[in-house]
């Protein structure tokens, strides 16, 4: 049986939006505006390991493409390792009207179809990026664990990953990344 896993960037009030400044959220950007030398590199460590460690990559059609349009400047900004796995792993696109996911090793699939592939895969499945495919497996009860990269900033605005609802989470690791990032791990409880 497989574990569904989101994994994020997200600023301290729990912004996920636009890390990049390219979706044009007048506050993106954050990503690299906040981050040092070093805390970048010991970050790249950190996604590396955790890459190498999971079986598939589950995306939202708009998340697939982001990915997929930037898998070669990736190898520069990550690592070689980071992109070489993202690129050999099985992934998962669900989406009503794709029909090309655009790389290799990628399947389309329906919203109906998620408990089916968590069932049918064996290991982690990491969601990277893919908000509105998030929020549907937490309604929905499939996401088993929630990793989360916090970079020291306040946006005031923004979409985040709860933004409804209640849920119990469980603390089950923190630890500090480079100089100014924190990880926190979380499993889903009961909400």
């Amino acid at each position: 049986m497989g574990k569904i896993v989101i994994s994020s960037n997200v600023t301290l009030d729990g912004v996920v939006q636009d890390p990049d400044g390219e979706e044009g959220f007048e506050r993106g950007g954050w990503f690299h505006q906040f981050v040092g030398t070093k805390d970048l590199e010991a970050w790249v460590a950190r996604e590396t390991e955790e890459l190498l460690g999971v079986e598939a990559l589950l995306f939202g059609a708009r998340s697939s493409e982001w990915f997929a349009s930037r898998m070669l400047s990736a190898e520069a900004r990550v690592s070689r390792e980071w992109a070489d796995q993202v690129k050999s792993l099985p992934k998962y696109v669900v989406s009503s009207s794709l029909d090309d996911p655009q790389w290799s090793n990628a399947t389309v699939v329906g919203v109906k179809n998620l408990a089916e592939l968590k069932r049918t895969v064996d290991g982690e499945i990491l969601v990277y990026g893919s908000y509105q495919l998030v929020h549907t497996l937490i309604e929905q009860n499939l996401v088993d664990e929630l990793r989360l990269v916090v970079f020291p900033v306040v946006l005031g605005t923004g979409r985040r990953i709860f933004d409804r609802g209640t849920k119990g989470l469980r603390l089950t690791e923190t630890r500090r990344i480079g100089d100014g990032l924190v990880f926190y791990a979380y499993e889903f409880g009961q909400s």
